[in-house]
């Protein structure tokens, strides 16, 4: 691998590391935040389902999970890509990935689930590997176009 696809690599781990702590934390915060049980014939029963106040928090952080950590896996098949036009495929999935990321992370916040300084922290790092990959992507799409154009 180049140094420049070391770093980003790097970046992508790094930034996959985020938000699976992220998730273990939000998971966790609402967990602990109140039971969730029900009466029935007068006596408390505790639910073993995912209790409704942690449904959407769970499937906001599943999205983000999935999403955040995909970023870094496309980021490897293009790495390690059979083909110019495989490798441009690959890096737009994890682009598409990346602002997809953004997405959530802008739910999680709007709905309150993560704080302004958690917010602006990993959104920013998101930001920067989506200007990674929408650089590699136009660099890619000149690259392409310029081989069809001899």
């Amino acid at each position: 691998m180049s140094e420049i696809g070391d770093i980003i690599h790097g970046k992508c781990l790094a930034f996959g590391d985020r938000v699976i702590k992220l998730n273990d934390y939000l998971l966790e915060q609402a967990a602990n935040a109140k039971p969730h049980y029900t009466i029935v014939k007068g006596k408390r029963v505790y639910e073993k389902p995912i209790p409704v106040h942690l449904q959407a928090v769970s499937n906001l952080c599943n999205q983000l999970l999935r999403a955040g950590t995909s970023i870094g896996a496309n980021n490897a098949e293009a790495t390690n890509a059979i083909s110019d036009t495989d490798y441009r495929s690959k890096s737009f999935i994890a682009l598409k990935e990346a602002r997809e990321s953004l997405y959530w992370i802008q739910l999680l916040h709007r709905n309150g689930y993560i704080d302004n300084k958690q917010f602006e922290s990993i959104y920013s790092d998101c930001e920067e590997l989506v200007k990674i990959f929408v650089t590699r992507c136009k660099k890619m799409n000149e690259t392409i176009n310029a081989k069809g154009k001899k």
